[in-house]
């Protein structure tokens, strides 16, 4: 076989080769698990040591924040149901950031847990920043956005999801 018949569109070779756009392909989705995963653990760890955020009204609290958007929300149902209380919600979405994001990091269930990152950010953007005029000045949407890949592709390297679906392989002796 000549040289031109083993390589693809970008010089790699079928062999098993390859240049630095396939390893770029491959590792392309880690920075982005890199950066919603340390930013939904710094945002769940946030809002759980802030005593002022965690409180049902006053300054800076998840239920004075709630009862700004309310009207504003493209879901205000959604944000009655974190009304009725406002502590017990604010501490769900802190948790629930603090788990996407240690998920995310470690590659661990890792369309799950960007799933439920992407779930987070579709309520907080239908609710909190709804009313962003012009809309891309709001954040939800665009994490909600980065998310997607995750949902579809996962941590195939670097991850413990890619290490267990190896010991899975080796145990079954699949290959490839």
């Amino acid at each position: 076989m000549t040289q031109s018949m083993r390589t693809g569109v970008h010089g790699s070779r079928f062999d098993g080769g390859g240049d630095w756009r396939d390893a770029a392909t491959r590792y392309a989705l880690v920075p982005l698990r890199i950066f919603l995963g340390i930013t939904f653990v710094y945002a769940g760890l946030d809002k759980l040591t802030d005593s002022a955020f965690m409180q049902e009204a006053g300054s800076g609290s998840v239920g004075d924040m709630m009862r700004a958007v309310r009207d504003s929300s493209a879901v205000p149902a959604l944000v009655d149901l974190a009304l009725e209380s406002p502590v017990a919600f604010g501490y769900a979405i802190a948790l629930g950031e603090l788990a996407v994001g240690i998920g995310t990091l470690l590659g661990l269930l890792t369309r799950l847990a960007a799933l439920g990152g992407a779930l987070i950010s579709l309520s907080l953007w239908l609710t909190v920043s709804w009313a962003a005029d012009p809309y891309y000045y709001g954040n939800d949407l665009p994490y909600l956005m980065a998310w997607t890949p995750l949902v579809l592709a996962g941590a195939p390297l670097l991850s413990v999801d890619a290490a267990l679906r190896a010991r899975r392989r080796r145990r079954t002796g699949e290959y490839g």
